[in-house]
């Protein structure tokens, strides 16, 4: 760290320096608080999808305990064609959101074809659905806790090094050249009662 200089130009540089600090802190703050809510919005999101999966698992369980007749093939019921994944900008941040799942239905001939096959590709295709909105919305949460751990290191910079450092700076350079002033001062008056000694001696 560079040693601090005492003088009149490096007091007004800290003391300009203290007052961007102070106001870009609260804009910092504010923005923290509120990556904070869109986290927990995610959370929320993710932790409702992943109810809905376990919902969707006890549904099959009770609805279809045929599925356990291994003559009907359910592999390939329905599969995941493509899906479209666009981004948001939330408060600077590029959020994935996904925006439609394109599924593929396998058919059958009704002839061939047990009544709950459909019931099946039904609870398959949601299941195939919110597995891929798990994922998007995991990874929305993966960057929110990423940008939340950023702003919070800024904040903290700010809060807990920058601005105290600058204060500290300005204390001692205050205290410097207060020093300096009555120094002078003090030699002021050590001259004069020289010079007036030495006028009374001629």
């Amino acid at each position: 760290m560079p040693r601090l200089s005492l003088s009149k130009s490096t007091l007004h540089k800290a003391e300009r320096q203290l007052k961007i600090y102070q106001r870009f802190l609260p804009s910092l703050d504010l923005k923290r608080k509120q990556l904070i809510a869109e986290r927990a919005k995610a959370r929320q999101a993710l932790h409702e999808t992943g109810n809905r999966l376990n919902e969707l698992d006890s549904i099959i369980a009770r609805e279809l305990p045929m599925l356990a007749d291994h003559e009907v093939e359910l592999e390939h019921l329905v599969a995941i064609t493509g899906s479209e994944v666009s981004e948001e900008n939330v408060l600077g941040i590029c959020l994935p959101v996904l925006k439609q799942v394109h599924l593929k239905r396998r058919t059958y001939s009704f002839l061939i074809r047990p009544h709950w096959v459909d019931r099946v590709q039904e609870l398959m295709a949601e299941a195939l659905t919110l597995r891929l909105r798990m994922q998007v919305q995991q990874e929305r949460q993966r960057r929110l806790e990423k940008a939340v751990r950023k702003i919070t290191q800024r904040v903290n910079l700010f809060d807990k090094v920058l601005i105290p450092r600058t204060r500290e700076h300005i204390r001692k350079i205050g205290i410097f050249l207060a020093d300096g002033e009555r120094a002078a001062v003090v030699r002021a008056k050590i001259a004069k009662i020289r010079r007036s000694a030495q006028d009374q001696i001629f």
